[in-house]
Formats: structure tokens, C-alpha cells, sequence
């Protein structure tokens, strides 16, 4: 039974997000301010975590730097009434995994969670290690490598840099990359897979060669 963390400090919304996600079964435990939250999820390990943009005590991104800080990389649904663009490309730029503006339907809230239990869920294979070329991915102890070089990449890079592991050769769109990473909808007005695969390529490149990722000019992008 997956087991969810809420942070949340109104009790409506409380109500609304235990009653969606207990319906197809989930375990919820619930905080109602950021400091508990902090507390439950260093303390105990769950499956995925709905956070709320304004807490009485912190900004829910602050709750999310700290978590990824500290290596942990459970999903995290931002669940917030701040809807603008911007707002929300600094959520998924701050380490979130998926983006849901209040009010929602619960149908959606239970559909994004869903997606992002599904991409955390452990591979039914018995797939532990990709390579590309010089470039290695260790699937298990999520650490990859070029030349047998360690790599420092925050975890939205890893599953970014997974994603296109998985499709060597194949072009990638934007819309292909976000919602094979961030599991939701592309939005076309966001540069964020843009940011992210240019971080990605500066640390697996190396000075005098060619990238393994390139950009196909009005396609997306190709790791080869």
C-alpha cells in the first residue's frame, strides 16, 4: 500500500486530498505545519508527498530544498492556489516532480499521483546498469559516471539524464521529455527542460568533445 505524506495546514484542503488519495487505497498521514513536515519525512520514508505552497511557518519550496538537500528524492506534488507560470516553474525548478493549482478535481489529484507512484516504482526487470557510450548509469545506487568519472547531479538530473539513457539515439521532443520526467503535461510557455538539459550537458561533456547530447534545431534533443 503506498503510503503518502500531506503538508497541509487548511483543514478543507486536508479533508480533500485524504478523502482522494485514501479512495484508491493509499495510506495518508498528515502534517499541518512545515516543521512537522520536515520531521515525518526525514524520520520515516514514503512514497510520495503532497505539499502545499503556503504554510503557516515555511514556504512549502523550503521544505522541498531541504528534502533534496539531504538526498532524499521522493516524489513531491506541489499542490498550491498559485497558478501563474512563473510560480510554477519555480516550483518544478525547486526539485518538485508535478504541479496541481487549487481547487482540483479529485479524480485529477489521484490521476498525477498515480504517474508519479508509477515512475518511482521499482523496475519489473532485472535492470541495474545503462551505458551510452562513455557514459554509465548505475541504476540502483543512482550514481552515474563518463570515463568512469564520478558525476554530481542533483536528482531531477538523474532522472533526466535515466529518461534519455533509456532512448539512446532517438530524437526527444520537449513534450516527450517532460512528461517522461516530470510525469504531467508539457507547457510550452516554461524554458525548464531547456535549463535542465543544458546543466545536464555542461556534466556529462567533457572539454574537446563532442556532447552526447545535442539538440536537434525545432525537434528536442538526442543523447547519443
Amino acid at each position: 500500500m503506498p503510503k503518502v505524506l500531506s503538508v497541509e495546514d487548511d483543514e478543507l484542503m486536508i479533508h480533500e486530498i485524504v478523502s482522494s488519495l485514501s479512495r484508491p487505497g493509499y495510506e495518508v498521514d498528515v502534517a499541518r505545519c512545515g516543521r512537522d513536515g520536515i520531521a515525518k519525512v526525514m524520520a520515516s520514508p514514503y512514497d510520495l508527498v503532497t505539499l502545499d505552497r503556503t504554510l503557516p511557518d515555511f514556504d512549502g519550496l523550503t521544505i522541498l530544498s531541504t528534502m533534496r538537500n539531504a538526498g532524499i528524492d521522493t516524489p513531491v506534488l506541489l499542490v498550491s492556489s498559485m497558478s501563474n507560470v512563473d510560480e510554477r516553474v519555480r516550483g518544478l525548478r525547486a526539485g518538485g516532480d508535478d504541479y496541481l493549482t487549487k481547487p482540483f478535481a479529485r479524480e485529477e489529484m489521484v490521476a498525477r499521483a498515480e504517474v508519479l507512484l508509477r515512475r518511482k516504482a521499482p523496475a519489473r526487470t532485472a535492470e541495474t546498469h545503462l551505458q551510452v557510450g562513455d557514459l554509465a548509469l548505475d541504476l540502483l545506487k543512482r550514481k552515474a559516471s563518463h570515463h568512469g568519472e564520478a558525476l554530481d547531479l542533483h536528482p531531477t538530473e538523474l532522472k533526466l539524464l535515466e529518461y534519455m539513457m533509456r532512448h539512446p539515439g532517438q530524437v526527444l521532443t520537449r513534450t516527450m521529455i517532460f512528461e517522461g520526467v516530470w510525469g504531467c503535461r508539457f507547457d510550452p510557455g516554461t524554458n525548464l527542460i531547456d535549463v535542465h538539459v543544458g546543466r545536464l550537458r555542461k556534466k556529462v561533456g567533457a572539454a574537446g568533445e563532442d556532447p552526447q547530447i545535442r539538440t536537434v534545431r525545432g525537434s528536442g534533443y538526442i543523447l547519443s
